[in-house]
């Protein structure tokens, strides 16, 4: 009976170790799927520096739309109708309306419409003007919004290669996205939308895609010291390789878009270029070779000849710059960056061939808009 009673004893007190036992277990388990939440600490300061100027830029950066209008059906019954052609971003210029772009996020547009932050409205713009060769292009808002906050234009001529760089735009249709870099190279030769290069532009690895194209380049006190242009890649995506147009040739271009709807101030010579491909189709190795000579211009005063063609379409070509104040001449990019460094009415000294003998002559630059 005794020993009855002990086995008893004995196999509860051994449950009664096993509920113990397994309920220290259980609530350790409980311990250890607890997630320990840590307080955020303190930013860095590079970070708050790009809240800071996100805060303070995004409601200056807007997206634009290009629409253009297409034709469907035959003869009588064709219709014309307008659809999206693409879309890109800008930055507020100024408090009359007035918004910068780049000129292949509006080329052949019909309309065009801008969209601002936290806006639901979408605002009709019209086409101030365009400076192809640079790609920029200036719109101005049929009807202003509430408030309007023109950006704050920087510089370009003191960039240091490394400093911080930030991109705002709508890459792929995502409005109000920021990405961070530095400069990564000054002074890049870029061909351009408008036929020629476009010289001095900004390298960044900001991330810049498709979309970005016409947003700002800030520094890192939220200045505009160029607007994102396009980008090297295989993909179509960013690859680390970005090119923005420099401030300082926003700041030059912009206002006399705004004026004249054309840039007024380029220096030129009064002479119709004749096409490179086909220079060098027809033999001619260097320089470029004058096909007209405008009237009343500078270089009709100072003797050149341009191309002329007989009954039987034989081409008697005109004069071939080979040089401007010793400076090569060998294509139309040439002669446009070499003149683009003069103003009207400074005097030049053109080196020329006729009749494969070389000759010079000294003539006063002109208005460009003149002969446009």
């Amino acid at each position: 009976m005794i020993k009855s009673i002990l086995a008893i004893f004995v196999v509860l007190l051994s449950i009664n170790s096993s509920y113990a036992f397994f309920g220290k277990d259980k609530k350790t388990d409980n311990e250890k799927k607890k997630q320990i939440i840590q307080e955020r600490t303190d930013l860095l300061s590079y970070e708050k520096n790009t809240i800071d100027i996100f805060k303070n830029t995004s409601a200056s950066v807007v997206n634009v739309s290009n629409n253009r209008l297409i034709r469907s059906g035959w003869l009588f019954d064709s219709r014309t109708t307008e659809v999206p052609a693409g879309a890109g971003t800008g930055f507020v210029w100024d408090d009359k309306g007035h918004i910068i772009t780049n000129f292949h996020v509006i080329q052949r547009g019909s309309s065009f419409t801008v969209s601002f932050k936290n806006d639901p409205k979408q605002y009709e713009a019209e086409l101030v003007g365009a400076e192809p060769a640079k790609d920029i292009a200036v719109l101005k808002l049929k009807k202003l919004p509430k408030k309007l906050t023109p950006i704050s234009m920087g510089t370009s001529s003191n960039l240091v290669v490394g400093q911080k760089a930030m991109a705002i735009g709508s890459p792929f249709g995502l409005d109000q996205s920021i990405t961070s870099g530095i400069i990564s190279a000054l002074g890049r030769k870029i061909q351009g939308i408008g036929g020629v290069s476009i010289y001095g532009m900004i390298q960044t690895d900001c991330s810049i895609n498709p979309g970005n194209s016409g947003g700002p380049l800030l520094d890192s006190a939220g200045n505009v010291i160029g607007m994102n242009t396009m980008i090297f890649s295989h993909s179509g995506s960013s690859a680390g390789v970005g090119f923005a147009v420099p401030a300082d040739t926003i700041n030059r271009i912009v206002p006399e878009l705004i004026k004249y709807g054309k840039v007024m101030s380029r220096p030129y010579i009064g002479v119709a270029l004749l096409d490179d491909n086909r220079a060098r189709y027809y033999g001619f190795t260097e320089g470029v070779v004058i096909r007209e000579v405008f009237d009343g211009g500078p270089a009709e005063k100072a003797g050149l000849r341009g191309t002329k063609v007989d009954r039987r379409g034989q081409p008697y070509w005109g004069d071939v710059i080979v040089a401007i104040d010793d400076k090569p001449i060998n294509s139309y990019d040439d002669i446009y960056h070499v003149l683009e460094k003069y103003k009207k009415g400074d005097r030049v000294e053109i080196t020329y061939l006729r009749d494969d003998k070389k000759k010079k002559v000294k003539l006063n630059l002109t208005n460009s808009a003149q002969f446009e």
